[in-house]
């Protein structure tokens, strides 16, 4: 069997809608992938080395399940980029994570139209993904094609909007399952 690893870097997670939906139904269906949520783990920030390397280790499909903060990584999970995928462990001659799968698996506060080189941000959301390209390069990864939603903003938190940003987020997690039957068909799947 295929072992599947999330990495949640979400900074907050229990104010969150969609994140939080998302690892919620992820869970529902494949019980047995391993969820590990920095924002419960590290509250202090202080990382634990040694157990997020034994846990990738394990893994044969990593997955990153965040938020886009200003165009990267949530703070949080910049930290444990930094402390975990280090030289002779994540990189080098020495590397150990070289042939697992990987899979970005984001959402974004803007719409889908802002990512355009004609929209506010000048640059398509792929542009900003040449980051997570180059650090797959390095590792030895597996880079799969990327599950992302956009449009996911905190701005508005009717009724009306938390639902339907619910239903998107449900919608995410199905398509994050579908690509994970592909990269690990071995997995156990519930309902």
């Amino acid at each position: 069997m295929q072992n599947v690893l999330i990495i949640s870097g979400h900074p907050n997670l229990s104010g969150s809608i969609g994140s939080a939906t998302i690892l919620d139904e992820v869970a529902r269906v494949l019980p047995d992938v391993a969820i590990r949520r920095l924002d419960d783990l590290y509250p202090d920030c202080e990382i634990n080395v040694a157990a997020e390397q034994a846990a990738l280790l394990k893994a044969d499909v990593i997955v990153w399940q965040f938020p886009f903060s200003w165009y990267s990584l949530p703070g949080i999970m910049k930290l444990w980029l930094d402390r975990v995928f280090v030289h002779g462990f994540a990189h080098g001659s020495a590397a150990k994570l070289g042939g697992k799968k990987f899979i970005l698996s984001f959402t974004t506060g803007a719409p889908q139209a802002l990512y355009s080189s004609h929209g506010l941000f000048g640059h398509t959301l792929e542009d900003y993904l040449m980051q997570f390209e180059t650090i797959a390069a390095l590792c030895n990864l597996d880079l799969q094609k990327p599950v992302y939603t956009c449009g996911l903003s905190y701005a508005d938190r009717s009724e009306a909007k938390i639902a339907a940003q619910k239903a998107m987020a449900k919608e995410h997690a199905s398509r994050l399952i579908a690509a994970l039957k592909i990269s690990a068909p071995a997995l156990k799947m519930v309902g």
